[in-house]
């Protein structure tokens, strides 16, 4: 039986559904459904384009790669693992005190909502994700209240994962 998520941008009020991709991710799967509910402040990629993701405590069940890709398309939800030195520069941005500066690395959850997303990052190289589940609904309304986030800016927005219990 197919498991779902549900996403939400809590300030925008917009939420969308993504099945698990628990054939192809299914230790991914395990870990994010295990760690659920998550929230966070929502982040607008820099360098990857099309993606909103938020940072939460690392998920250390999580292996670092599966199912990965550097190409996310449209509907294409992805968990990057990263170690405390790969995220917490300060040149960043992040918050002292927040996800990125945790002791043990952090997850970024994200979201990917256009096309010609591109996983590379000029202090890293390339950074590949794991896919672990697709939005199959809402991802229109995601998508425009995404693109307001990257024109007017994403302070006080966070997103939220959760489970979708029948």
């Amino acid at each position: 039986m197919d498991r779902y998520i549900i996403i939400t941008l809590t300030k925008a009020g917009v939420a969308c559904r993504a099945r698990l991709l628990d054939a192809e991710a299914p230790h991914t799967c395990a870990a994010v459904w295990d760690a659920l509910p998550q929230i966070g402040d929502a982040y607008h990629a820099k360098y990857a384009r099309n993606e909103v993701y938020t940072l939460v405590p690392r998920l250390t069940a999580a292996p670092h790669r599966e199912n990965p890709t550097v190409t996310p398309i449209p509907g294409d939800v992805c968990l990057f693992d990263f170690e405390p030195w790969e995220i917490g520069n300060p040149a960043y941005g992040y918050e002292p005190g927040s996800a990125a500066h945790h002791g043990q690395g952090a997850t970024d959850l994200a979201i990917f909502y256009g096309r010609n997303n591109l996983l590379i990052n000029g202090d890293l190289g390339w950074v590949p994700g794991s896919v672990f589940a697709t939005i199959e609904d809402g991802l229109a309304e995601m998508a425009a209240a995404c693109n307001d986030l990257w024109r007017y800016g994403v302070e006080g927005e966070s997103l939220a994962f959760g489970r979708v219990d029948r």
